[in-house]
């Protein structure tokens, strides 16, 4: 899946992705390929973003929103 993490200044990430962790308002969640669409509102913590051959890279943010559409993950933090 494609993957955005945006902030009003710059572009974090952008790129492929297999698997995404969010701290959710609600709780832990993840995002995986061809995930139904989802729009979340984010809490502090960290975003685990997994790319092919199995590495992790983490964000740690302070709150934010994602959207999931069309296997295309836009987050805003």
């Amino acid at each position: 899946m494609k993957l955005e993490i945006l902030t009003p200044e710059k572009s974090l990430y952008s790129g492929q992705a297999t698997s995404v962790k969010f701290p959710g308002t609600a709780g832990v969640f993840e995002v995986l390929d061809h995930h139904a669409p989802l729009i979340s509102t984010l809490d502090a913590g960290q975003i685990r973003v997994r790319v092919a051959g199995g590495e992790d890279i983490f964000f740690d943010i302070n709150a934010g929103f994602v959207e999931v559409l069309n296997n295309e993950v836009t987050v805003m933090v």
